[in-house]
């Protein structure tokens, strides 16, 4: 569906202001209207029902206002590591000139000679498992193949990289490749749980760009009813209520997120042109692509960070309907 045929079909309950991509699967829009009387209308007329000038689909809505609150501005500078060292997040490392400017440019060429899918905002490729956006998981029973060649020796350089434990399942067996146009960021989230075993690889390439991480205290953040781990950019950040870190991420770095820094952090790539670090204003190049590989996760996750882990907030959301069936 158009944004011009939704724009219409809303339009008969008042004036509408715009009409936005919600996240990059393109599934779900914000329909925002000028009154709150006209979104109050459009929801009780159309939830849950058919929309004859939509082709008789079924609207599925959720209705939000405007709640002023006290907040961090998103663009209050704060300080920017260069070291996993200096971020001091657990299980966070970081490791400059991971691959050589000549591997750079075959890995680049590589993906560029493959089929990109377009996102509304950027270009993803998916091998070993595809990746699915709309639950941020993966379909475990579809397997695509083994992960291509031309990422081998990255794959081995992986098997010694520091922090890693003996005990530790460092063999790789999904990737993405994500291209990130100018600008363009990444929406704040945690890697589901269910989804992905502890270690999380991220190369850069192409561009540098800076990656924020935010903690919330305990008991001020809850995960969501759905297996998307995820909360938007400009969600109001009390001060009190969460800890933000940075850290710059140079072209052909790898990072490592494993522990309390992948279970526990949100991680969040600004959409910014130009990233300021220090007394430095770094300007984004015309693309960075990222290749991300983790391992897919067999069974539940058992962390002990139980606020953030969706595996185990099915058991208790099952425990407790078990409970009021009197079971």
């Amino acid at each position: 569906m158009s944004f011009d045929n939704i724009e219409s079909a809303f339009g008969i309950f008042g004036k509408v202001l715009g009409v936005h991509a919600a996240d990059e699967t393109g599934t779900r829009v914000i329909v925002c209207f000028s009154e709150v009387s006209a979104a109050q209308a459009a929801f009780k007329a159309l939830n849950g029902l058919p929309c004859a000038d939509l082709g008789g689909r079924i609207m599925h809505i959720c209705y939000s206002v405007v709640r002023p609150l006290q907040k961090v501005h998103k663009d209050v500078l704060f300080p920017v590591s260069m070291l996993a060292s200096d971020l001091g997040i657990p299980g966070i490392y970081l490791v400059h000139d991971f691959i050589t400017v000549e591997e750079e440019k075959r890995l680049l060429a590589e993906v560029d000679n493959r089929q990109w899918r377009s996102l509304s905002k950027r270009r993803v490729q998916h091998y070993g498992y595809e990746f699915l956006y709309e639950t941020r998981n993966v379909d475990s029973k579809h397997f695509l193949g083994e992960l291509p060649s031309f990422v081998s020796n990255i794959l081995q350089k992986i098997l010694s990289f520091p922090g890693l434990g003996r005990d530790q399942n460092k063999e790789m067996d999904q990737l993405t490749v994500n291209e990130y146009p100018r600008g363009v960021g990444l929406s704040p989230h945690i890697d589901t749980h269910s989804a992905f075993d502890e270690l999380i690889f991220s190369l850069s390439t192409a561009g540098s760009c800076i990656m924020e991480f935010r903690k919330y205290l305990e008991g001020t953040w809850y995960h969501p009813t759905a297996s998307v781990n995820e909360i938007h950019e400009d969600t109001p950040l009390l001060s009190s209520n969460i800890t933000r870190k940075a850290i710059f991420l140079p072209p052909r770095s790898m990072l490592l997120m494993s522990g309390e820094g992948r279970y526990a952090w949100h991680h969040y790539i600004p959409h910014h042109k130009v990233d300021t670090v220090g007394e430095k204003a770094i300007g984004r190049s015309s693309r960075r692509v990222s290749f991300t590989f983790r391992k897919v996760r067999k069974g539940p996750c058992c962390c002990p960070y139980k606020q953030y882990c969706d595996s185990q907030l099915e058991c208790r959301n099952q425990q407790t309907l078990t409970k009021h069936k009197g079971f």
